[in-house]
């Protein structure tokens, strides 16, 4: 796998093809968006989805963690799908999530759809995290915030036939993939986009299966 290498608020970034962000650094590793349990949260309602996803998404994240063995770890909220998805992890998932948690810090920024702390499964809980210059947080603002690193977007991009999930940056602040297995996407022209970086003030950089593409705004078509 193929990192891209980047500048962000001056510090030295690494985009993964998995959607994962890694600063060598600080040996901190971020990812956003995980919907733990979305399939499980469906199936209440009566949607049925394979009642796979959880598994899917904790095999990435275990073989990111192995790759790079980072000393903290920040997911940028809406780590579970709703407030209760904590409850409805099997035991595996459960021993699975506190095996990768093992000797480095954890950290669960609280999104949108999981806005409190969730009892049984490890970690700190933080509205947002400030470190050195970068700010992780769950949903981007449209203040312009140098060194904000957020997720809750959703970010794809489309270029040609092909629709793919990406990061979205313009040297100063970034919107990160989901790395969930059930995670939809937002196209990077939706107008929430152009709130936070104008029509073409952007570059994205799209995932591939073992490498980042970069691209410039004005190749990004809507849906």
């Amino acid at each position: 796998m193929i990192p891209f290498a980047f500048d962000c608020a001056g510090e030295r970034l690494e985009a993964l093809p998995s959607g994962a962000l890694h600063w060598p650094a600080r040996r901190l590793l971020a990812v956003a968006d995980l919907h733990l349990e979305k399939g499980s949260s469906f199936a209440r309602r009566g949607a049925m989805l394979p009642p796979y996803d959880t598994i899917d998404t904790l095999v990435r994240l275990r073989a990111l963690i192995e790759a790079y063995a980072p000393r903290r770890v920040v997911a940028l909220g809406d780590s579970f799908h709703d407030r209760h998805g904590n409850t409805r992890l099997s035991t595996r998932d459960r021993e699975t999530i506190a095996t990768l948690q093992r000797r480095r810090e954890w950290i669960w920024i609280t999104g949108n759809h999981d806005p409190e702390p969730m009892e049984g499964i490890g970690g700190s809980f933080l509205n947002e995290l400030g470190v050195g210059p970068l700010l992780f947080r769950h949903e981007p603002t449209a203040d312009a915030v140098a060194g904000e690193i957020a997720g809750h977007l959703h970010p794809v991009a489309r270029v040609g036939a092909v629709r793919r999930r990406c990061f979205i940056h313009d040297g100063r602040r970034m919107v990160m993939p989901a790395l969930g297995a059930y995670a939809g996407g937002l196209n990077v022209r939706h107008h929430a986009f152009g709130t936070l970086f104008g029509r073409d003030g952007f570059t994205v950089h799209v995932l591939g299966r073992t490498r980042i593409y970069g691209i410039g705004a004005n190749a990004c078509l809507p849906d």
